[in-house]
């Protein structure tokens, strides 16, 4: 996981160049919160059917109230790789072209760093979808060394060439609920994803400061969505699970068993998991029709900060889904055990209710940050 934040307050400084910004290292972000209208409960429900046994020998810090230990962000984009482990470090793994350019744009020095909107990126074990052919272009590229080398395009973007090319990725953007099947993973095509999706549509009251040309490399640019063809709305509730082995023990032992047992358990109130990657072209799914039963996807994901909590959890329920008191926000638990997992189905997932002993926080689709 990377989170890209600043830390206490903003310095101002005079600036020769429009371009050029100046923060302190640490900024503390005043963080709208709120609690209202969220219905609670005080304790997971003990399960009533059999489930696995906690693993003995996990050192889980059980006496610290985690209520607000969830890092503050603004998005968190998923990044599909098909693997359920990976490098302590995941800008390190070879196939992580993606990782690797939202950091050099996003990060401390890139060019769309902003401490007031913290991106968090991290791996996701969902399989990337696989472009259609319609979307895909192969041809040969002059090449002063070999004459020509094979250039391949996806929905018009040149994506790379020759023994450097790299395969589209895919991504989940949360809390927007939005899912790109299909982002090229040249320098102008994440760009294009940053600009068009993942920037704010409305900068913190701190940038009042900097000049028009500043505001405008930071706001968002709903124009270049074109460039990432097939991107649409999420319909699917996510249930996210640290289960990061390269990082820490503890998730990398509980993930897998956690994993196993949300399957289990939501299939046993009749939600589908899903299980195949999605499609690249877009699914038309009419949440409103009497009797819609929602589907899900379970997944383990790289760190996201507390390993000493764990098992830790963070479950999407999209917008869509209307008779939840928690639809269009991200509820993250820690401190899941197997036998917890039961009770954060039926109360979380079905009835829209936080369980308060295992709540980190929340966040919902206007980046308001939930504190209980």
């Amino acid at each position: 996981m990377f989170i890209f934040k600043g830390g206490s307050r903003a310095v101002t400084r005079n600036r020769p160049h429009c371009l050029r910004r100046s923060y302190a290292s640490r900024i503390e972000i005043p963080i709208p919160r709120s609690s209202n209208a969220i219905p609670t409960i005080e304790s997971c429900p003990s399960p009533t059917c059999q489930c696995q046994e906690m693993p003995s020998g996990l050192e889980i810090e059980r006496e610290q109230n985690i209520n607000g230990t969830m890092p503050s962000y603004a998005e968190q984009v998923l990044i599909s790789t098909g693997r359920s482990d990976w490098a302590s470090k995941i800008e390190t793994e070879e196939e992580g072209v993606l990782v690797k350019r939202l950091k050099h744009f996003l990060g401390p020095k890139g060019k769309y760093s902003d401490p007031y909107h913290n991106v968090m990126l991290t791996n996701s074990s969902f399989a990337p979808t696989d472009p259609p052919a319609s979307q895909r272009e192969t041809s040969r590229k002059p090449s002063s060394d070999s004459g020509s080398v094979p250039v391949t395009k996806y929905g018009g973007n040149e994506l790379a060439h020759s023994s450097e090319a790299s395969p589209p990725a895919s991504a989940f953007l949360l809390p927007s609920f939005t899912y790109a099947p299909v982002i090229p993973t040249d320098a102008a095509s994440v760009e294009a994803l940053i600009k068009g999706y993942i920037l704010p549509s409305q900068l913190h009251q701190s940038h009042d400061r900097l000049a028009r040309e500043e505001k405008n490399v930071l706001l968002r640019q709903p124009e270049t969505q074109r460039r990432i063809i097939g991107a649409r709305q999420i319909n699917e509730i996510l249930v996210l699970i640290c289960g990061h082995g390269g990082r820490d023990i503890r998730c990398g032992t509980l993930g897998p068993m956690l994993q196993q047992e949300f399957e289990r358990k939501l299939e046993r109130q009749n939600i589908p998991i899903l299980r195949d990657p999605p499609v690249a072209e877009a699914v038309e799914i009419n949440t409103d029709v009497e009797g819609y039963s929602p589907t899900a996807r379970v997944g383990l994901i790289s760190h996201i900060g507390g390993h000493k909590w764990a098992g830790n959890v963070i479950i999407y329920i999209p917008p869509s889904h209307k008779g939840n008191s928690l639809a269009g926000k991200g509820i993250w638990y820690g401190r899941v055990a197997p036998q917890d997992v039961e009770g954060i189905v039926t109360k979380t997932i079905v009835e829209g209710k936080v369980i308060k002993e295992l709540f980190r926080g929340g966040i919902d689709r206007s980046r308001e940050i939930t504190r209980l």
